[in-house]
C-alpha cells in the first residue's frame, strides 16, 4: 500500500466515523423530540429560539429558505409555541416562544441531556478536547455556498 493509498484510507476511515456519529446523533433527536410529539424542524426551531428573533435570522440558523420559516412559523403558532411581535422598527416581525414555548423548549433540553450519546459516552475533558477540533473542522462556523435547504 502506498502512502498515498494509507492517506485516502484514513480519511475514508474518519469521514465514515464522523458520519456514523451525525446519523446517530440526529436519529437520537429525531427519537427524543418525537416522543414529545414534535417534528425535527419544529423542535429544532423551538430549541434555537433564545430570544425573539426575526425568521431571516432562524432561517440562518436552521440553513433553510426564508420562505419555510413562515410555514416553520405558522405551524408553532398554530400549536401555541410562538408569537409574532413587532420588531425594534417595526418594518419586520420577530418570533417569540410563548410561556409554553418556554417549557417544551425546557422539557427538549431535558431530554436530549438525558439521552445525548456525546454526553453518556464522552467524558467532560473528551468534549472539551472534541469541541474545538470539529470546530476547526466545520470552518469555525462558516455555511458552504449552497447549503441551504427549501426544508429544513
Amino acid at each position: 500500500m502506498t502512502d498515498q493509498d494509507a492517506r485516502l484510507a484514513e480519511a475514508n476511515r474518519l469521514a465514515e466515523l464522523l458520519v456514523g456519529v451525525v446519523e446517530q446523533a440526529k436519529a437520537d433527536f429525531a427519537a427524543t423530540v418525537g416522543e414529545l410529539g414534535l417534528p425535527v424542524s419544529l423542535a429544532r426551531a423551538i430549541v434555537l429560539l433564545t430570544k425573539p428573533a426575526p425568521m431571516r435570522d432562524l432561517a440562518e440558523q436552521l440553513r433553510c429558505d426564508r420562505s419555510y420559516i413562515t410555514s416553520l412559523a405558522d405551524q408553532l403558532e398554530e400549536r401555541g409555541l410562538i408569537t409574532r411581535v413587532p420588531g425594534e422598527d417595526r418594518r419586520y416581525k420577530l418570533l417569540a416562544l410563548t410561556e409554553e414555548g418556554v417549557a417544551l423548549r425546557s422539557r427538549i433540553a431535558q431530554a436530549v441531556a438525558e439521552r445525548n450519546m456525546l454526553l453518556h459516552r464522552l467524558t467532560d475533558d473528551e468534549r472539551n478536547t472534541l469541541a474545538p477540533l470539529l470546530e476547526r473542522l466545520h470552518g469555525e462556523g462558516v455555511a458552504p455556498s449552497g447549503s441551504r435547504d427549501s426544508s429544513c
